[in-house]
């Protein structure tokens, strides 16, 4: 059965092109960098299928069971440029880091999920979900692990068949859910999924206790990796979220202690087109277990495709990593046919913005105070750990060129934690021919964070 969105989900297009009045552009100081190295493998529990024990055999046109036999690149986007790393993988790659949890763990350890594996649901059946506790160490530029928790349906409360349905532990997968946002709330971990889009409850533990399909005005929002969806679903009738365009944001809201899930792209209208250059934000009340029927709108900026992360630093005010599809340094972009010497689409614009929920216009649509431009740090003291790749002297700055920037969360009153997933071993982005490792980056941002 096709499902037309109701009216009053149907904003009109127009309205995302009101005029911008540009907003305040802050500072950024980088005031540490640490580093996981970009084959950082971890071992799957030991209740866990064979299967799960070789990682990616399906990231490619037939399945290849050969560890390491395969080079990854950079995809048609990106110019195919080879990673210098190959795959299938022996265990499960630590990286994909998709979000970071405000409330952190009893040790101060920080939550940090790990997204749905290589990408999509076809090619992740193998990449077990997780999340870890963290501690980045910018004196030594390390990153320790202190636990990973991987995710499972022992109760049998997911709605559809799970890829490993017949085992008694239920590790839920790639071919499951896409996991891309996480928040701690009690005794419980809240993330925000892609494919249904859901979000999912769980223990401390892992073991999934709810899975909430997305509501708004009554009508389910569905995106084409719904299980529900077959391959004659029509875009904005059978759904209305883009692929990839799920809960890439999910931010606690201190105060009303309210979980507000911003979807990561515009959602379609009955026509198949998007309805304006801004994104929805819907409050979910984890109390009741139940959408509220509030919402706001995130106006994207000209230039910016997608959001990667979304927090909360005080009871109004909220972070919102903003971005374009491009990596590489701007200084090596292809003039012609992409080759391994440039960047076919580098980055341009990386932001962290900051917003005001409690500021909205008549049209539901939340203010932009002012952001940081992530291509743009400064950096005197040399804190960088890597070099970029560029024709340009970087000397004194630092850039965070990558094509998925997911994680950002305030750790004090003056900085901001960041980091990127680094779509192992899909994405470069600081190195024309190496694989992006999974960096976290401390800046010292006062003004923006104490902007209003």
């Amino acid at each position: 059965m096709r499902r037309i969105l109701a009216p009053a989900l149907l904003f009109a297009a127009g309205l995302s092109a009101r005029p911008v009045v540009a907003e305040a552009v802050f500072p950024a100081t980088l005031a540490g960098h640490a580093v996981v190295p970009a084959l950082t493998l971890i071992a799957p529990p030991a209740d866990a299928p064979r299967d799960a024990w070789i990682s990616g055999k399906f990231t490619g046109p037939l399945r290849n069971d050969t560890p390491m036999s395969v080079m990854g690149d950079t995809g048609t986007l990106h110019g195919q440029r080879e990673t210098g790393i190959r795959l299938p993988f022996i265990g499960q790659p630590f990286q994909g880091m998709s979000g970071l949890a405000m409330n952190r763990a009893e040790d101060g350890s920080i939550y940090v999920l790990t997204d749905n594996g290589f990408g999509s649901k076809l090619n992740s059946p193998d990449a077990l979900l997780f999340f870890h506790r963290i501690v980045p160490d910018f004196a030594t530029g390390s990153v320790e692990r202190r636990e990973t928790v991987f995710l499972r349906d022992p109760h049998r409360v997911v709605p559809f068949r799970i890829a490993h349905e017949g085992t008694e532990s239920r590790y839920l997968t790639g071919a499951d859910f896409d996991p891309e946002s996480i928040q701690r709330i009690g005794d419980e971990i809240w993330i925000g999924d892609e494919f249904g889009p859901y979000l999912i409850r769980a223990g401390l533990d892992g073991v999934v206790t709810g899975v909430f399909p997305t509501l708004a005005d009554g009508v389910e929002l569905r995106s084409p990796d719904h299980p529900r969806l077959t391959a004659t679903a029509q875009a904005g009738l059978d759904w209305q979220v883009p692929r990839s365009g799920g809960f890439e944001g999910m931010a606690l809201q201190p105060g009303t202690g309210l979980l507000w899930a911003m979807l990561e792209k515009p959602i379609l209208t009955g026509s198949g087109e998007p309805e304006g250059q801004f994104l929805r934000v819907m409050a979910f009340d984890p109390v009741k277990a139940e959408w509220t029927g509030q919402s706001f709108n995130f106006r994207l900026a000209e230039g910016a495709t997608a959001i990667g992360d979304f927090n909360f630093i005080d009871e109004t005010r909220a972070l919102v990593i903003e971005r374009d599809n491009g990596e590489g340094d701007p200084s090596l972009p292809c003039s012609g046919t992409p080759g391994p010497d440039c960047f076919p689409l580098p980055a341009a614009l990386k932001r962290i913005v900051l917003i005001d929920t409690a500021s909205r216009d008549a049209d539901g649509f939340v203010r932009r105070i002012g952001h940081v431009d992530l291509m743009d740090v400064a950096d005197p003291e040399g804190h960088a750990r890597l070099s970029t790749d560029a024709a340009r002297d970087l000397s004194g700055r630092f850039t965070f060129p990558f094509f998925t920037i997911e994680d950002v969360m305030r750790l004090d009153e003056t900085h901001v934690l960041v980091a990127n997933d680094n779509n192992l071993p899909f994405s470069s982005g600081r190195r024309l021919d190496a694989a992006a490792d999974n960096e976290f980056i401390l800046l010292s941002v006062p003004e923006l964070l104490a902007a209003r």
